[in-house]
């Protein structure tokens, strides 16, 4: 399983025009298979019963793609800190072909990934997880699929189960050259930023979505969304009906140029790295409170 090509712009602008009208008639457009999921989930009931918990899905390298194994169980630690110093209700599962070493909480769990084909199997453990969720749930929950090298803002979980929204939105976060030091603030551009780019763009760890256990088109559409890469994701929550929210604060920080990112196994850093450059942080007192709101990566 490949991840799922996305849909050239002016499609997606044909095809949500044409879900505004109707999802029957944007049915018959050819939509992509995560588009019809999404119209499906699109048409099926609301359910007005809260949100009671975010469960963060984790695809996790397996030991035999990387270099050094060690080093990536300790990233995984410290994404597993940023959720345990969360004060909501969350849950965690991690999947990878060897458990790896986890902290006794039992919020934490591990599937295993069993799938021999070759390759990149990143999207086959998001396709995984997201089957898995009927045995993590029967009640309505955020889902997010989660990098196990990026960390969650203190107080996020909190926020978002307060707000309840039908998803949420990374537009803001921060970027760290691991390598440097440095971290950028990743938002949405400006006037006075014209260049800077939303955080959605950057980093999958970027948006969260209801997930209604008991309408089986959800399920279905959360797995379809995550074959793609993350910058198709807010495009296919609102054809679903799921508009995601910003949140109000930059709400991940993610962590690049250690060695052993995904997007670095694919050669695609190097602008995301001069992203950092030219967008860091000057000011102490804003590293300062990145320090703060965030364990040490």
């Amino acid at each position: 399983m490949a991840q799922a090509q996305a849909t050239p712009k002016w499609k997606r602008r044909v095809l949500r025009l044409a879900a505004a009208v109707s999802p029957a008639l944007a049915l018959t457009l050819d939509p992509a298979p995560s588009e019809a999921a999404a119209l499906a989930r699109r048409q099926a009931p609301p359910s007005a019963a809260p949100a009671e918990q975010v469960i963060f899905l984790i695809p996790l390298v397996g030991p035999h793609h990387v270099g050094d194994w060690h080093a990536v169980t300790a990233r995984l630690a410290r994404t597993l800190e940023s959720f345990q110093r969360q004060s909501g209700n969350w849950q965690a599962v991690i999947c990878c072909q060897e458990r790896p070493p986890l902290p006794d909480d039992p919020r934490i769990t591990w599937l295993p990934f069993t799938d021999p084909t070759p390759g990149n199997d990143k999207w086959r453990k998001l396709a995984a997880l997201c089957d898995h969720l009927p045995a993590l749930t029967r009640k309505p929950a955020y889902v997010m699929s989660f990098d196990a090298d990026d960390l969650l803002r203190d107080g996020t979980v909190a926020e978002m189960l307060d707000q309840q929204a039908r998803g949420y939105l990374v537009a803001q976060g921060y970027v760290m050259d691991h390598a440097s030091g440095e971290v950028a603030l990743a938002g949405p551009p400006s006037l006075r930023q014209p260049l800077r780019k939303p955080f959605w763009k950057l980093c999958g760890s970027c948006m969260a979505l209801r997930h209604d256990p008991d309408l089986p088109q959800s399920a279905p559409f959360l797995r379809a969304m995550t074959a793609h890469e993350h910058r198709m994701f807010p495009y296919l929550a609102r054809l679903a009906g799921l508009a995601p929210v910003a949140l109000p604060r930059p709400a991940v920080l993610y962590v690049l140029n250690h060695g052993e990112n995904f997007g670095a196994r694919r050669g695609r850093v190097g602008f995301k790295t001069r992203f950092v450059r030219r967008f860091a942080l000057r000011d102490a007192a804003e590293r300062a409170a990145v320090a703060r709101d965030f364990p040490a990566p």
